[in-house]
């Protein structure tokens, strides 16, 4: 059954990540001071054992850094710039007929050490964790583990080890739960959901495969992730995920017409760099 368009979650795609370097900790303090229902991140293993919000493989994009995550310790990170790359005062357009930059506010002398540090240290999970578990309200948390990596299951074993030390490594039901974990990788999933039979899981999907067109997901994962250019190129999928009684979360949903075509197709959650934009443009601005 479709959802109806004011019950569709926004989710922040790596925080407000439009307007603030991504996967900043200000880029989500954004998200949740712009009324996104949740909030999604990348998580990778440094060497030594610690679950960072990093995109990709290398740090080379997002900061002045070189190297692979998973071969850097969180000291080395710790001394890179992952906010300069981006402009932190100004943003583009950030929704329909927005057709000038938006400024962002910059805060007193006083308080400018804590802002630039918010916008370009390196996020641990275990940070993004205790901002969640303060914002006063209900906030959800998509996790995304990325693969292949060469620290494999330690990936989600770490991960369950952090969701424990929060509390929410094992939910009463999957409704109830304000975490779920998502990937590609259907061996990361199974680990979750061996590990956490209610934790519920994401199966991402750059394309639907022959065996998941009729709607469904491999065993135990209730919550489809297609891309939204799947359901620009075949928008019957949402009906068909919904049919076989699962969920649909989709990615990235930045330009109106895709927020329209989500409304109209009854999505589940939409995930986006622009939650502020999307929230408005969904009639909850």
């Amino acid at each position: 059954m479709p959802t109806p368009r004011e019950a569709i979650k926004v989710i922040a795609h790596r925080g407000a990540s439009a307007d603030v370097p991504e996967h900043t900790l200000a880029a989500y303090r954004k998200a949740i001071e712009d009324g996104a229902d949740g909030l999604e991140c990348d998580v990778r293993l440094t060497s030594d054992g610690h679950l960072v919000c990093v995109h990709d493989r290398r740090v080379n994009r997002t900061s002045n850094g070189r190297g692979a995550v998973s071969a850097l310790e969180l000291a080395d990170l710790a001394g890179l710039d992952f906010g300069s790359w981006k402009d932190t005062t100004r943003v583009g357009p950030v929704g329909p007929g927005a057709g000038r930059d938006t400024a962002v506010p910059v805060p007193p002398v006083s308080e400018r050490p804590q802002w630039d540090a918010e916008r370009t240290s390196v996020l641990t999970l275990e940070r993004l964790l205790e901002l969640v578990s303060d914002a006063g309200r209900r906030v959800e948390l998509a996790i995304e583990t990325k693969h292949p990596t060469r620290w494999a299951g330690q990936v989600e074993e770490r991960l369950m080890t952090l969701l424990h030390r929060f509390g929410l490594a094992a939910p009463a039901s999957a409704a109830a739960s304000p975490v779920r974990v998502m990937s590609f990788s259907a061996r990361s999933l199974h680990r979750v959901r061996a590990a956490s039979p209610h934790l519920p899981t994401v199966q991402l999907m750059q394309f639907v495969g022959v065996r998941h067109r009729d709607g469904r997901l491999p065993p135990g994962v209730g919550i489809s992730g297609p891309s939204i250019r799947i359901l620009r190129g075949h928008p019957s999928y949402v009906e068909q995920v919904h049919r076989a009684g699962n969920r649909v979360h989709v990615w990235t949903v930045d330009e109106p017409a895709d927020v329209a075509l989500c409304a109209d197709l009854g999505v589940d959650a939409v995930i986006t760099n622009r939650p502020r934009a999307v929230l408005e443009q969904l009639g909850r601005g």
